[in-house]
């Protein structure tokens, strides 16, 4: 028997599904596109999309994702949803021992072609984050990168995310005196570069049911920095 065509309309816009199976979707978030609802935007996230996509059009269904984790509005890349509550809580349980690569286009030339850059991280009233080196003022946020190539303006870094607080990677670079092109909330007054230049580009992580070990790539959107920098990145996940 045939399965049933999904509406074109319910095709999830802004989320490239790169694996769907009867326990997670996995795909592609565009930059842009929030992953949940935010108080000015509660319509157009990937979660919304997602559950519409599900439901396949039919209102009384009560199918739904749950969110595992998120990516800023901003940032694209790799983002898995969980569709059941039962995989959602085996997928959080075990999200320390997941590989989360991303890959960001910074201003300037690191001193350090590699490093940890580690601190404390709270978030404001204006939900702007901060970073500390008191325990008491944040929570611990640990991020591993190390320079891939330069040119004279701009520096790609790959970056292991070894956890994963909010506006994390943005901050810890920022902090290092090397903002991610394109961050106006980070970035330092530069705002001349539209998109922001960070992408979640790898994901590994254990089937929920089949505990199997999965990888996921995420295909890079164009940047306005450098096409040297950006298809350096392509051509290392298509390897």
């Amino acid at each position: 028997m045939a399965t049933k065509k999904i509406p074109k309309k319910y095709q999830p816009k802004g989320f490239e599904i790169l694996h769907e199976d009867l326990d997670i979707i996995v795909g592609n978030k565009a930059p842009g596109i929030l992953t949940v609802a935010a108080k000015w935007e509660r319509e157009n996230t990937v979660h919304n999309l997602l559950n519409q996509f599900v439901r396949k059009g039919n209102p009384r269904s009560n199918k739904c994702v749950y969110v595992i984790h998120r990516l800023d509005q901003a940032t694209s890349g790799v983002l898995v949803f969980a569709k059941s509550e039962k995989a959602q809580q085996f997928i959080k349980d075990n999200w320390k021992d997941n590989v989360k690569t991303y890959y960001a286009i910074v201003h300037g030339v690191m001193k350090k072609k590699s490093g940890v850059i580690q601190s404390y991280l709270s978030e404001d009233e204006d939900y702007v984050v901060h970073s500390s080196s008191d325990s008491s003022e944040g929570k611990l946020a640990i991020t591993e990168y190390e320079v891939l190539k330069e040119t004279d303006k701009f520096s790609l870094l790959k970056i292991n995310l070894l956890t994963g607080k909010k506006n994390q990677i943005r901050v810890h670079l920022s902090e290092e005196g090397h903002p991610i092109v394109g961050d106006p909330k980070y970035g330092q007054g530069n705002t001349s570069y539209k998109n922001l230049c960070l992408h979640s580009a790898e994901l590994e992580l254990t089937h929920p049911h089949s505990k199997t070990r999965l990888k996921f790539k995420a295909a890079v959107p164009a940047c306005s920095v450098s096409l040297s920098l950006t298809g350096f990145v392509s051509d290392t996940l298509t390897t």
